[in-house]
C-alpha cells in the first residue's frame, strides 16, 4: 500500500497494489494491518457507500455530517474517473477553507482517506461512473449538512471549463462557506 500525505493534515491518498496477469487483476483495497505497517490508523468502518452518475459534469457536493454523528470517508472509483475533494472544515485549523483535489479511476486505483471535519465532494470525469466509499458513522440525516460548490472563497477548480455542472437541488441552493458556521473545531 502506498500512502501519500496531502497539503491538508490527515488526509491521505492510499493506493493499494495491484496484482495482474492475462485474467485482470486482484488487490485488497482495504487492509487494516497492512495500513497499521505504514503508519497509518484509521477508525472503525460502519457503512459502505455506492453510487453511480450517468453524466460527465455531475458535481455532487460539499457535504459533510456534523458531530455527534460526524463521518470519515474512505472513497475510491468502482468504474468511470472522478475528481475527489476535501476542504477543511475545522474552525481554528491554519488551512480552514482550502482544499486538496485527487482523481480517482477505475485504473488508477487510488483511495482518498478524508477525516471527520472535512467538507467532501467530487465531479465525474466520464459517463457511469461509480464512487464506493466507506463511512466512519452510520447516516443522520439531522446531521446532514453542505457548502456551495463553486463558493467563491474556497475556489476549487472543478475542471469544468465552460460546462454547466450537473447539480442535484440541494447542492444548487446549498449556503456559502461564510454562512455556514462549523461545528468541527481542531484539534492540535
Amino acid at each position: 500500500m502506498k500512502v501519500e500525505k496531502t497539503g491538508l493534515d490527515g488526509v491521505l491518498v492510499l493506493t493499494p497494489r495491484r496484482f495482474g496477469d492475462d485474467r485482470g487483476f486482484f488487490s485488497e483495497s482495504w487492509n487494516r494491518r497492512t495500513l497499521a505497517e505504514n503508519g497509518v490508523f484509521l477508525p472503525d468502518f460502519v457503512q459502505d457507500n455506492h453510487s453511480m452518475s450517468h453524466q460527465p459534469g455531475t458535481v455532487r457536493g460539499l457535504h459533510y455530517q456534523a458531530p455527534p454523528h460526524a463521518q470519515g470517508k474512505l472513497v475510491r472509483c468502482g468504474r468511470g474517473r472522478l475528481y475527489d475533494v476535501a476542504v477543511d472544515f475545522r474552525r481554528g485549523s491554519p488551512t480552514f477553507g482550502q482544499w486538496e483535489g485527487v482523481e480517482l479511476s477505475f485504473e488508477n486505483g487510488r483511495q482518498l482517506w478524508i477525516p471527520p471535519g472535512f467538507l467532501h465532494g467530487f465531479v465525474t470525469r466520464e459517463p457511469d461512473t461509480e464512487i464506493i466509499y466507506k463511512c466512519t458513522d452510520h447516516y443522520a440525516p439531522d446531521c446532514d449538512g453542505a457548502v456551495r460548490w463553486d463558493d467563491p472563497d474556497i475556489g476549487i477548480d472543478w475542471g469544468l471549463g465552460d460546462t454547466a455542472p450537473l447539480l442535484s437541488p440541494k447542492d444548487a441552493a446549498a449556503p456559502l462557506l461564510s454562512q455556514v458556521p462549523s461545528p468541527f473545531e481542531w484539534e492540535t
